[in-house]
């Protein structure tokens, strides 16, 4: 998967904010020191846990690309004296459910783990994570999973238009390359590869915690210190180098036997804590991020039957950040589509109507609670919130911010971001009467 398709889970809808009742973060410190964001919950008896390690799979290795993503997806297959079914047996047996994954920007641990047995549960975590076995027939079997995935991948015209585009945008640093590696660069990785991509990753100097539920402050610290105890403090590698979005836009066809034609766009993004965030992420909603109801889905769905789906969407990486789309129309239909989809990022430049202003704030500050329904997710959300940076107060902060966004802002932002030369697109297809 590339960066655009490879987010974290707890980055995702991080500019949906937490709901009123939840919003009551606090902040816990370990004895050792290490940070954690609190939302306690004492109605159900169990806790959800999140730890996020900064870097992820930026951190790979050169040469090695795609190591730390078969290291995650291996330290559930077994620790200390326990082989995966060991692992998974004891893990079944407290109840508990802990699950391992990793994009660009941090390696993830969510777990949900009941009161009566959270500290046994939590063990299982700290052998998992400073103790796997990378036993050589379970690497073996991850790494048939992944390539697997990566043959799919190849025969997959989405998913080789958003690889193309990722390196168009990115280049040479890991944004621009599927965390899964290449067949030939995964078929080189064996166990003590496995050893190394840990290390490069999981420490304590670039942990993040994030929990909510039948825990008190004090409980959290301890619990925070017992399961990363034996952890190196820091890793052996720096935390990567921030990316940068190419300035110069470019358009790629590539040919694909297909009667149907995949586009991928992207544009420069915007970090959360830029001043003109919320004008753009406005904006983006009456664009091709609000369905049915947007621009792009009208003109091009809606008047002309071009497609069946246009998006828009922000990106908001921790390393770097985009503003991306896509859709699919016939080889026949699409140079009109893409026609239309320049045109109508021109047009957001010429302003929005009231309606459409008030429409895309009341859908953005009434749509959000549905969202955190769960300790689970509030854990996922409350490491993501820290992760890019966002401060504790956000959440209450969110729903203002959107309501003092203008029509001129979001016109001002508008032409400074959509209009210009850095648009990067990919067509994956025979589109006809396409000219770049």
């Amino acid at each position: 998967m590339s960066f655009f398709r490879a987010i974290p889970i707890l980055l995702a809808g991080l500019i949906a904010a937490i709901p009123a009742a939840a919003t009551e973060i606090q902040e816990v410190t370990s004895p050792s020191g290490i940070k954690a964001w609190l939302v306690e919950d004492h109605s159900i008896p169990f806790t959800a846990l999140n730890l996020a390690f900064r870097g992820g799979a930026s951190l790979d290795a050169t040469g090695k690309r795609g190591a730390i993503n078969l290291m995650t997806h291996t330290l559930e297959e077994g620790a200390a004296d326990m082989d995966a079914t060991a692992f998974a047996t004891a893990t079944e047996a407290l109840g508990a459910r802990i699950s391992f994954d990793v994009g660009d920007d941090a390696l993830t641990v969510s777990s949900q783990l009941l009161t009566e047995n959270r500290d046994q549960a939590a063990a299982l975590i700290g052998s998992a994570l400073s103790d796997p076995l990378f036993a050589e027939d379970a690497v073996a079997r991850v790494k048939g999973q992944i390539l697997s995935l990566i043959r799919s991948e190849e025969s997959d015209p989405n998913a080789i238009s958003s690889t193309a585009l990722a390196k168009s945008v990115w280049g040479a640093h890991p944004y621009g390359s599927s965390i899964n590696g290449t067949a030939q660069s995964l078929a080189a990785l064996g166990p003590q590869d496995m050893v190394e991509a840990k290390n490069r990753v999981i420490a304590r100097d670039r942990v993040i915690v994030g929990a909510a539920g039948d825990i008190t402050p004090e409980e959290l610290r301890l619990l925070i210190d017992e399961i990363l105890a034996d952890l190196p403090e820091t890793g052996t590698v720096p935390l990567p180098e921030p990316a940068e979005f190419s300035p110069t836009g470019a358009t790629e066809v590539i040919d694909w036997d297909s009667p149907q034609t995949v586009v991928s766009f992207a544009l420069p993004g915007l970090a959360m804590d830029d001043p003109d965030y919320f004008a753009a992420f406005v904006a983006d909603q009456i664009l091709g991020g609000g369905g049915f109801s947007s621009r792009l889905m009208e003109e091009i769905r809606e008047k002309r039957g071009l497609t069946y789906g246009v998006y828009t969407s922000l990106v908001n990486g921790v390393y770097g950040q985009s503003w991306m789309g896509g859709m699919s129309s016939s080889n026949t239909s699409v140079a009109e589509a893409v026609e239309l989809l320049q045109g109508e990022l021109a047009r957001m430049a010429d302003g929005v109507t009231e309606k459409e202003l008030e429409d895309a704030k009341t859908y953005l500050t009434g749509e959000y609670p549905l969202r955190w329904d769960g300790n689970g997710k509030i854990s996922g959300i409350l490491a993501g919130m820290q992760l890019i940076g966002l401060p504790i107060d956000y959440p209450q902060n969110r729903s203002a911010m959107i309501e003092a966004v203008t029509a001129e802002d979001v016109a001002r932002v508008a032409a400074e971001r959509l209009a210009g030369d850095s648009l990067h697109l990919v067509l994956v297809g025979r589109p006809e009467g396409f000219t770049p």
